[in-house]
């Protein structure tokens, strides 16, 4: 039997981060993965997706350039496969870092399904690991309902999509959260003839509805947008493949489920650990320290269902090896949360989601059809939503989708996480012409409802200023 004081369990990039956050502290710690390497993100998500979109969203520009006197953009072509090949070699780029950092790890990794015999030992490939703690990092599989499963591989996810040699011209994306909207617009403007279907009415996880409106009409100019019932699929005589809902039916090539992902832990065996599990059958997880009940066990990352991000993944990996090796440390505080969605407009989501609001808030609202920087790049589209307390005008959160909204995404989830307010923000530089004017007219929109009338300028007083600030050098 091996010895350690941690084993963390899952080499992406919670996993990852775990390990980094853990030698921190000590060198005995064992890292088990069971499947591919290199991180959801980098293999199969954030990064190859991302890859394709930078080439959908360049191309949709040739409309644009051609309207403003350049030549021969009609005269472009796409080669797909070439496409997805491009997409691919980027991708075994972005998996190599992942790689090596497990395969560096020498007898400290190991290939394999581990299972837990009790809270402080595990058993993997017929060897058994006594542990001082444990932390799961297991990641998320795509749902793909049973009955789809008969389709073989007409039905693809985005962790199948990318090792696709080419793709059929008709695809029903079924799913229009971060994943559906943006792999559903950048095939549209690849080329593809787009059907996206999605059970609600809001779209890439926005709930604020006249901002999900302004993504619908986006995605409207490049794919047919369905919404409000249940997507289902069968196959026609002749072998085609129907994708119905409501009183909308769609013949197509394939289909890409986007349903979300579910967590990677079953055989596990952690429903033999005491206090593992909640009667619902969901693991008893405390959201701050993320331990599992009263055990020495820990569960970071996707496999968890909170916040689904891989930036989120990496922080809690960190708090996770943290609290694994100082578990009575106080607990670690979050970041403000953000969320983004890439597609053109980008989507996103900043602090307090509209849905999560309280009652007693103000909302302050641009339209980006007339923003200037955005109308120069033929860009000019979408809407940007904030919002602050009524009090005292502290911002809460954010949610839009603009043009360069990954960019005014991170300044508001910056100035949310001070805990500033409109006053305070409204002091901050904005350089004219650019994207960011059209978030300082939503901010002076809702300072406006404050009624409160200033006196002084949007610039900071000079006794709380500092010395660059005064005219100096």
């Amino acid at each position: 039997m091996r010895r350690t004081r941690l084993v963390i369990i899952g080499a992406g990039t919670a996993g990852l981060t775990a390990l980094k956050e853990a030698q921190r502290y000590t060198e005995d710690v064992i890292l088990i993965n069971d499947g591919p390497l290199g991180t959801t993100c980098a293999r199969v998500g954030c990064m190859p997706s991302k890859a394709l979109l930078a080439v959908a969203h360049g191309l949709d520009q040739r409309g644009f350039l051609a309207d403003a006197g350049v030549a021969g953009t009609e005269d472009l072509r796409v080669d797909l496969p070439r496409v997805l090949a491009h997409v691919r070699d980027l991708r075994d780029q972005f998996i190599a870092g992942p790689i090596k950092a497990f395969e560096s790890l020498g007898a400290q990794s190991i290939a394999g399904r581990p299972r837990f015999l009790d809270a402080n030992t595990l058993e993997v490939g017929g060897e058994r690991i006594e542990t001082a703690a444990t932390v799961i990092a297991t990641g998320s599989s795509p749902i793909v309902p049973g009955p789809w499963q008969a389709f073989g591989d007409r039905v693809l996810t985005s962790d199948t999509v990318f090792e696709q040699p080419d793709l059929g011209a008709r695809v029903a994306v079924i799913g229009l959260g971060a994943i559906g909207c943006e792999l559903g617009q950048g095939l549209a403007q690849l080329g593809l003839t787009v059907h996206g279907f999605n059970r609600g009415t809001q779209l890439a996880g926005l709930s604020d509805p006249d901002v999900s409106e302004a993504m619908a009409v986006a995605l409207g100019r490049h794919m047919r947008v369905h919404t409000g019932a249940d997507a289902e699929v069968s196959e026609s005589p002749d072998g085609a493949l129907t994708v119905s809902a409501g009183d909308s039916a769609v013949e197509v090539d394939w289909v890409l489920a986007a349903l979300g992902r579910r967590p990677n832990l079953r055989e596990l065996g952690l429903e033999s650990l005491p206090g593992a599990m909640k009667s619902s059958g969901e693991p008893d997880l405390d959201g701050q320290t993320l331990r599992l009940g009263e055990l020495p066990v820990y569960i970071a990352g996707d496999v968890n269902g909170i916040r689904p991000l891989m930036h989120e993944a990496a922080d809690q990996g960190r708090v996770a090896a943290y609290h694994a090796l100082n578990p009575e440390a106080e607990c670690l505080a979050r970041r403000a949360p953000v969320a983004i969605v890439f597609t053109e407009p980008n989507g996103a989501r900043v602090g307090a989601a509209f849905k999560d609001l309280p009652a007693d808030v103000i909302r302050g609202e641009a339209d980006f059809g007339k923003q200037p920087r955005a109308l120069m790049a033929g860009r000019n589209a979408g809407r940007l939503h904030v919002y602050a307390d009524a009090a005292e005008g502290r911002l809460l959160g954010a949610e839009m989708a603009v043009p360069d909204g990954e960019h005014l995404a991170h300044m508001l989830a910056w100035v949310i996480q001070q805990d500033l307010t409109l006053d305070d923000v409204l002091q901050l530089p904005f350089y004219h012409p650019v994207t960011a004017e059209g978030l300082r007219a939503a901010l002076q929109h809702a300072r406006r409802q404050l009624g409160q009338g200033r006196t002084m300028p949007d610039l900071p007083l000079c006794h709380e200023a500092a010395d660059w600030a005064l005219g100096g050098d």
